[in-house]
């Protein structure tokens, strides 16, 4: 398990990286131990902080895609914390790591990293993937709810402002509001896809899906573990 730097430059660059997420799976590239190595050599005369982060994943063919962005968010993240002046984020052990680190150093963008290959950025991609989270966040905060009897009508009139207060909740606010979704507090507990409200009669179909969303995310998650325990095993 990588352990966060313990100087206060180091932590707060950690910090930035558990602001990068996997997309396909929503979580934290901190929790998932994507994250082998963060050093950050101290500031010297005439220069800052240089952050070197490298981070590896469940298997050699993970998707290019998924992990151009993971690579890209961490340097965009760590290139924003105070201090630091330089940041080199590569990724290890991956069969195009090679062009996704020299586009990312670059900032190339992933269509000139891949040219003939990829035919538009990943900002599309990203966005399907959020909704996702979005959708399947729906059903971790409601399942309380239904847990403790509230009815398809209850369900359909209820506002975020009357969902009681947690992490889940914060999440789904954030992966709404990342996706021009309403987050506020009127705004309704069950949306679909496309923002408009979840009617009484659709609520059993909406949540359904909603669990079938997050139990695909949670699946994907839980195999990319165990890949990336057992890949690693003799290092980690």
């Amino acid at each position: 398990m990588t352990l966060p730097p313990e100087d206060a430059l180091g932590r707060a660059v950690w910090a930035a990286l558990g602001t990068v997420r996997d997309p396909e799976l929503d979580e934290p590239i901190t929790d998932l131990e994507f994250v082998s190595s963060c050093t950050v050599s101290p500031a010297s005369a005439g220069s800052g902080a240089t952050a070197t982060v490298r981070l590896r994943l469940p298997t050699f063919f993970c998707a290019a895609n998924f992990s151009w962005l993971m690579v890209a968010d961490a340097y965009d993240a760590v290139s924003a914390v105070p201090g630091v002046t330089r940041a080199e984020v590569e990724l290890e052990d991956h069969f195009v790591a090679e062009a996704i680190n020299d586009g990312v150093a670059a900032r190339a963008g992933f269509v000139a990293a891949f040219t003939g290959e990829a035919r538009a950025e990943l900002d599309d991609l990203r966005e399907t993937f959020t909704r996702k989270a979005a959708l399947a966040g729906q059903e971790i905060v409601a399942r309380p709810m239904v847990d403790a009897g509230a009815t398809p009508e209850q369900l359909a009139g209820m506002r975020l402002a009357e969902v009681p207060p947690s992490r889940d909740l914060t999440r789904l606010r954030e992966r709404r509001a990342e996706v021009g979704l309403p987050h506020g507090d009127d705004a309704p507990l069950l949306l679909h896809p496309d923002g408009t409200p979840v009617t009484s009669e659709q609520v059993p179909l909406h949540l359904r899906r909603a669990r079938l969303t997050r139990v695909s995310i949670e699946g994907n998650s839980g195999t990319c573990r165990d890949l990336l325990a057992r890949r690693y095993a003799a290092t980690s």
